[in-house]
């Protein structure tokens, strides 16, 4: 315990006093502070001007980040026939119908990622109260209701990582790992970024992001300088 409070405290004198970084700064900084025994993930924190309980302020989407995330993404798939064994071929980790939907309900959700074909919305309708609360339900807004099976495992398993705006407006997600090259993360940050930009709801008024910060897994975070992350 001791080894880790010294380097606890270490990291966070190293970002004391330090706001409103450039990509490049916040990244370094962040990445040398990752010092635990694992492979931490680096995570980004938005701050959005938004009240996600209205519909017309909800912030939903997906991107590709152009260096992966370094995550191995475990694939849940709804489909039967050919669909299921395009699943398969696809490098879905589970696929199911009934007995998928009854594995959840007894409590064995042993993915990060859902799909299903839209014949399957029926059976994946009945989950809505426990896949909901871990932004699991799959939807044809963010490419998850597709009989386009083959095209949305890879996605999945190729880096795609799916937002969605909290309660009190934040969006967040980890945009790779402590060992990439600070190159990969900022190019990956940017691309984050830019895609909860281009998701601004109709209904958000005023300023859209108030705050951008970055940490890993076991760090401090430090804030950006939001024209620095968007390019403004």
């Amino acid at each position: 315990m001791a080894k880790f409070g010294k380097r606890t405290r270490a990291a966070r004198e190293a970002v004391a006093g330090k706001e409103n970084l450039s990509v490049s700064e916040a990244v370094a900084l962040v990445k040398g502070n990752a010092v635990a025994k694992f492979d931490e993930t680096i995570e980004i924190a938005l701050n959005l001007g938004v009240d996600p309980r209205h519909a017309d302020q909800m912030v939903r989407g997906k991107v590709s980040l152009p260096n992966g995330t370094g995550k191995e993404v475990r694939v849940a798939v709804f489909a039967r026939g050919d669909k299921a064994d395009e699943a398969t071929a696809a490098g879905a980790d589970i696929v199911g119908a009934e007995d998928l939907m009854q594995d959840i309900q007894a409590g064995n959700i042993n993915f990060d990622r859902c799909i299903a074909t839209p014949d399957m919305m029926p059976i994946v309708g009945r989950l809505g109260k426990i896949l909901g609360p871990r932004n699991l339900m799959p939807n044809p807004k963010i490419g998850t209701v597709t009989m386009d099976v083959k095209e949305a495992v890879e996605a999945a398993k190729g880096g795609e990582v799916q937002f969605k705006a909290e309660k009190a407006g934040v969006v967040h997600a980890g945009i790779g790992k402590a060992s990439f090259d600070a190159a990969k993360l900022e190019a990956n940050l940017l691309a984050f970024v830019d895609a909860v930009q281009k998701a601004r709801p109709t209904g958000g008024k005023g300023t859209y992001m108030k705050k951008v910060s970055l940490s890993s897994s076991m760090g401090p975070g430090v804030s950006l300088d939001i024209a620095s992350a968007t390019g403004n």
